[in-house]
């Protein structure tokens, strides 16, 4: 089985994705830690990095790459990320969504900073991924018409939601 599991930042996503992959005994491959990790190599923050992904797409291309390749070549794996159920042909494919003071209060209870200056980088990150994946891909991410599966991570927490999710895992075909 292949499962993506895509949302904008703070929205549960990871913390489902860990859920759901320790309940179903499967990988989990995530495009936020990989995205995380490279900011940190670059000694750069997520607002800085994702300045330079927008004139790099490269950065974008390896993410996306790897985890197209990954989905068309292993099974029983939960790809996480943004453009997840993009990169995925045969999936089922979920995205996970929550107004942005709530993704926002969740980001300053994980990383810490005020809720101000959170607000300001999470919008700001999330109209310059907008404008990536518009650019490389032509993908809107506001058009959720390629998921299987629509949650609001402010209506349930994310046991409800992996429950959900294990409803439709459980009754999923892929034909």
């Amino acid at each position: 089985m292949l499962l993506t599991i895509s949302g904008l930042p703070g929205s549960g996503t990871t913390t489902v994705s860990r859920i759901i992959s320790e309940r179903y005994g499967l990988e989990m491959i995530s495009a936020g830690e990989v995205f995380r990790s490279l900011a940190k190599e670059y000694e750069m923050d997520l607002a800085e990095f994702g300045a330079l992904a927008e004139s790099d797409d490269s950065i974008d291309l390896k993410i996306d790459e790897r985890q197209k390749e990954i989905a068309n070549t292993r099974d029983n794996i939960i790809l996480e990320g943004r453009l997840a159920g993009h990169m995925a042909k045969k999936a089922l494919k979920i995205w996970v969504k929550a107004p942005v003071d709530e993704r926002v209060r969740r980001i300053v209870g994980r990383e810490s900073g005020s809720f101000d200056d959170r607000l300001e980088e999470t919008v700001g990150r999330e109209a310059s991924e907008a404008t990536r994946y518009s650019t490389i891909y032509d993908i809107d991410i506001s058009d959720l018409s390629v998921y299987d599966l629509v949650i609001d991570s402010l209506k349930w927490d994310q046991f409800q939601i992996a429950d959900i999710i294990s409803c439709a895992i459980d009754n999923y075909s892929d034909n």
